[in-house]
């Protein structure tokens, strides 16, 4: 197969296109250059895509002897990804920058751009297994290296695009093995530290982010009764579950701990209460995204709902709206409007069935605002 390796300048793409040369394919490298200001969009292990990841991707493709090009995507990926992010953050929402990019950069504008060109399909580092099913059918699966897994954040590509994708690390026991092959390569991205936080985010101040973005938007933190307890500089600073950073100028009657319950960005208000009431037992998602049928009756099945989360098991189905309606069976809290609900069911757990972004989250014992 003719095959796109997507080069991030870090030690898993490289290795990815690798493995991919050596199954056989012919393998180009591209850089994707998603910063209108590369040079400075870098800090120490944070972030990626800068000129010294550019650099990195280069040498790469130079050791695996393959064709190396940069495709500049940085007018795409402002208008959706960080677009996206901060109308998000802005209509008291909580995003997740990692899947729209995988949605609307890695799958979507790069992929169409390696169709339109002639390659079969796109390689990435990412941490998953891209199967077939037995009757043809891709099936996208967790990686062999749980602590690795990114699943999560590809569930959003879907079936049609899960076909032509190759991940080839979905099999490694351990960012050890990764490292340790690269090496025996001769890849000086074998040391290379891990990016992390939000891409687009250098310095990991997405607060300081988001009010340079939005501006300062001061209002109330406010608890279930209404009682005003605390001011913000901007409601958008904020997401459902978060303890740290409220400021809160009077304490608790009991002493306990308080969490963010609600955005209300009309009223530009955080409420916030005790930790039972972010308890869930219900949620409704939308744009639902199925590698199968979409499931018409309840359905056991797993439910994550973080990156890194753990998944809970849960009852769901497909709505009529095209949506995602779920039953919380296992204990869940903290659960924001914005974020990716992942299904995940078979045998061992490890299969995606299915995605949605959350719309609302039921409570168990509801707060004065909807979640």
């Amino acid at each position: 197969m003719r095959v796109l390796a997507a080069l991030s300048g870090g030690v898993d793409s490289a290795v990815a296109a690798a493995r991919a040369v050596d199954a056989g394919h012919d393998v180009v490298g591209v850089h994707m250059a998603l910063s209108r200001s590369r040079a400075q969009l870098r800090t120490g292990s944070r972030g990626c895509c800068s000129i010294e990841d550019a650099g990195d991707a280069r040498r790469a493709a130079d050791v695996l002897g393959i064709p190396y090009y940069v495709w500049d995507l940085s007018e795409r990926f402002e208008d959706t990804v960080v677009a996206d992010f901060l109308a998000e953050y802005e209509a008291g929402r909580t995003p997740n920058p990692c899947v729209r990019c995988n949605e609307h950069i890695k799958f979507d504008a790069l992929l169409d751009k390696a169709l339109a060109l002639g390659f079969d399909a796109v390689c990435t580092g990412h941490y998953a297994r891209a199967e077939a099913g037995p009757d043809g059918t891709p099936v996208l699966r967790r990686s062999v290296d749980r602590a690795k897994d990114q699943s999560y954040v590809l569930a959003v590509m879907g079936p049609a695009r899960l076909a032509r994708a190759l991940f080839p690390l979905g099999d490694v026991a351990s960012k050890d093995e990764v490292r340790a092959e690269a090496a025996a390569r001769g890849l000086s991205v074998s040391a290379k530290p891990d990016s992390y936080d939000i891409c687009f985010v250098a310095d990991g101040d997405t607060r300081g982010f988001l009010r340079d973005r939005l501006g300062s938007r001061p209002g109330e933190v406010v608890d279930t009764d209404g009682t005003v307890l605390g001011t913000h500089d901007g409601a958008y600073g904020y997401t459902v579950g978060q303890r740290k950073g409220l400021q809160l100028g009077r304490p608790a009657a009991d002493g306990r701990p308080r969490y963010v319950l609600a955005i209300e960005p009309v009223q530009n208000r955080v409420v916030v209460g005790g930790a039972e009431e972010l308890a869930v037992d219900a949620l409704e998602g939308s744009g639902a995204v199925w590698f199968g049928p979409p499931p018409a009756d309840w359905t056991s099945c797993l439910l994550q709902v973080r990156a890194h989360g753990a998944a809970v098991p849960v009852r769901a189905r497909a709505t009529a709206e095209g949506g995602l309606a779920v039953r919380v069976d296992g204990a869940l809290r903290g659960v924001a409007p914005g974020q990716s609900a992942v299904l995940y069911g078979g045998e061992d757990g490890t299969r995606v069935l299915g995605q949605a972004t959350v719309d609302r989250a039921t409570r168990v014992a509801p707060a004065g605002a909807t979640a």
